[in-house]
């Protein structure tokens, strides 16, 4: 029985998930306004009181490195390294589009089509999209990322061979996605988002392969180099958009 500690707060969400074994893992899971620093130790603590469980007893961390929001992954990673270092834990770091894109396997419009090829897109601000090509089959356990991760406008987006599209990009940037490739509407997911869940979903297989890292190996992963527009950028996307 495999006992990780899983953590997300890459987006607008702050998320904790506890495996338990063989039973449902002890899930918390909040929209949060002002950053998740107030929930996410305390959640901790709850999970593992509730469970019975020290964090010596765990046998890893997991933590959404990124690509998500800039403070909210140096928030997670933060905390995970304070932890892992105190507990003498390894830390195993999740990708946030392959944790979206495992939990998208269960989905009831996923598993009705069964794409063997799809993308995950989520909104990166600034006008722009972090996306990534991923392959499944029926008899794979884990969908095989292809490639790197891209940072683009909505419209660089590359959906040949894509059967299907999951993601926050599509509520955000809608028919700006469709420029080059169309899909029709029950290919498309634009509810599904990062969770703690997807992240334990990727680190109990990470684990069993022996992917688990040192925590001061650990690092967030930053596809971009910038956090924020100059006041001239902003001006040129509100020209652009009024345009449109």
């Amino acid at each position: 029985m495999k006992r990780i500690l899983a953590i997300d707060t890459s987006s607008a969400w702050c998320s904790v998930a506890l495996s338990l074994g063989e039973v449902e893992p002890a899930f918390r899971h909040q929209p949060v306004a002002a950053g998740a620093s107030q929930l996410l130790l305390p959640w901790i603590e709850e999970l593992l009181q509730e469970s019975k469980l020290a964090m010596t007893d765990l046998d890893a961390i997991a933590i959404d490195i990124g690509p998500g929001a800039f403070t909210g992954v140096r928030l997670g990673v933060a905390a995970v390294q304070g932890l892992a270092l105190a507990a003498n834990l390894p830390v195993i770091p999740v990708v946030s589009l392959d944790a979206i894109a495992m939990e998208l396997l269960s989905s009831p419009g996923f598993q009705k089509i069964q794409p063997s090829q799809f993308v995950v897109a989520i909104d990166a601000r600034m006008e722009e999209i972090y996306w990534a090509k991923y392959q499944y089959s029926s008899s794979d356990k884990v969908p095989q990322r292809l490639g790197h991760i891209h940072l683009s406008s909505p419209e660089e987006i590359d959906l040949g061979d894509t059967q299907y599209l999951a993601g926050s990009a599509i509520q955000a940037y809608g028919n700006r996605l469709f420029t080059h490739h169309q899909l029709p509407v029950d290919r498309l997911d634009m509810d599904i988002g990062v969770s703690a869940l997807g992240i334990l979903s990727c680190a109990i297989p990470a684990l069993v392969n022996g992917k688990q890292i040192f925590v001061q190996e650990l690092e967030p992963l930053y596809v971009r180099n910038k956090v924020a527009l100059t006041t001239e950028e902003r001006e040129q996307i509100f020209k652009k958009n009024a345009q449109q």
